[in-house]
């Protein structure tokens, strides 16, 4: 498809007012003690702004963009690994950086207990950020949902699942969203019932470390497609993995993981990771469907003389040799296994749009 094409079929969608929306989803964005102490201020606050400066416009050039909060959101101390807890700084960094609704089911989110899970949930209404994943008690989650949001014009569904919480319970009224088969059946039940016309599952799941998906992974991707489930986004690895797009059915988009979004982690393969930006739209039979998938590569430099934070860079934007490893690991791994979801890149469709918008 050429860019000429590309520019006609945006102006028809501008006058005939026909439906779509781009939603950007990042990784699992971490928060290890090198990256606490890069961001402290000599007044002892804290400042993480200028990490996400140069990702900015591409998540706010989105219609809606998801993060996964890999921490909780607690009072201090802060720390980092095994138990994160990070300042409100942070949180204010992603949501300054364009990020719309924010993941909280995840393997961290009781490090710091049930107190860590409500006061990260606090920390994120009083900002009026979306989330899902983890709520106060059972109440709170029959409220929250279904959790649908109209993305210009298009309701689309989302829900929140992971794995486990590194062995340690919740107490008797905070409610984790853990992979639950039957649990699952319900929300995406429900949520299709309250109108949703796509539905995206977000699993933190897998095995670290490993480029392709378990069993696991697959099977329970097999499960969520046959509940008709269109967009499925996983992390975890903290490395990535493979991506599917059915462009027979056009409905169907499973990326098994997008890998770190910023962290402070240190082998070749887990200081960068994939952000993926998906194209929905409204057929002329009214019909909603994913139209097209792509992703770009993302590398965490870490701080210099000039800059004291990690920064998140585009890999072919940066000068760390590091970048063009994990670059050249992450593409080949694309190369030989995914399907029909390619890099964003100076002439592509993607990058088309994007310069559109």
């Amino acid at each position: 498809m050429n860019s000429a094409f590309v520019v006609l079929i945006s102006f028809l969608s501008m006058i005939l007012g026909i439906d779509e929306a781009e939603i950007v989803f990042a990784g699992d964005a971490m928060m290890h003690q090198g990256q606490i102490d890069a961001a402290r201020c000599p007044d002892g606050s804290y400042d993480f702004n200028d990490c996400f400066d140069n990702i900015r416009s591409y998540v706010e050039s989105s219609d809606y963009a998801v993060v996964n909060l890999e921490t909780p959101i607690s009072k201090p101390p802060y720390s980092g690994y095994p138990c994160f807890n990070s300042p409100d700084a942070y949180l204010d960094a992603l949501a300054d950086a364009g990020f719309d609704l924010f993941l909280t089911a995840n393997n961290h989110t009781l490090d710091r207990r049930d107190n860590g899970l409500r006061n990260t949930i606090d920390a994120l209404d009083a900002r009026r950020l979306d989330h899902i994943g983890t709520y106060k008690n059972s109440a709170a989650r029959t409220a929250a949902l279904p959790f649908i949001k109209n993305i210009n014009g298009i309701k689309v569904g989302f829900i929140n699942y992971t794995y486990g919480t590194n062995g340690i319970q919740p107490g008797r009224e905070v409610i984790v969203d853990y992979i639950d088969r039957e649990t699952i059946k319900n929300d995406v039940e429900r949520t299709r019932v309250a109108g949703a016309e796509i539905i995206v599952t977000c699993v933190h799941w897998g095995v670290e470390y490993r480029f392709l998906p378990h069993e696991s992974q697959k099977s329970l991707a097999q499960y969520l497609t046959s509940l008709g489930v269109e967009v499925i986004i996983g992390g975890h690895p903290h490395v990535v993995q493979p991506m599917e797009f059915d462009r027979s059915a056009g409905t169907s988009l499973l990326v098994y993981s997008l890998g770190n979004f910023i962290s402070n982690m240190k082998t070749r393969d887990t200081r960068g990771g994939a952000m993926v930006k998906v194209r929905l739209l409204r057929d002329s039979d009214g019909k909603v469907h994913v139209d097209d998938a792509s992703y770009r590569l993302v590398f965490t430099e870490p701080p210099t003389a000039g800059n004291r934070n990690h920064r998140l860079q585009w890999v072919d934007m940066s000068d760390d040799p590091r970048a063009v490893a994990f670059a050249g690991s992450a593409r080949n791994l694309f190369r030989q296994h995914n399907r029909n979801v390619l890099e964003d890149l100076p002439g592509t469709v993607s990058w088309f749009r994007s310069k559109m918008k």
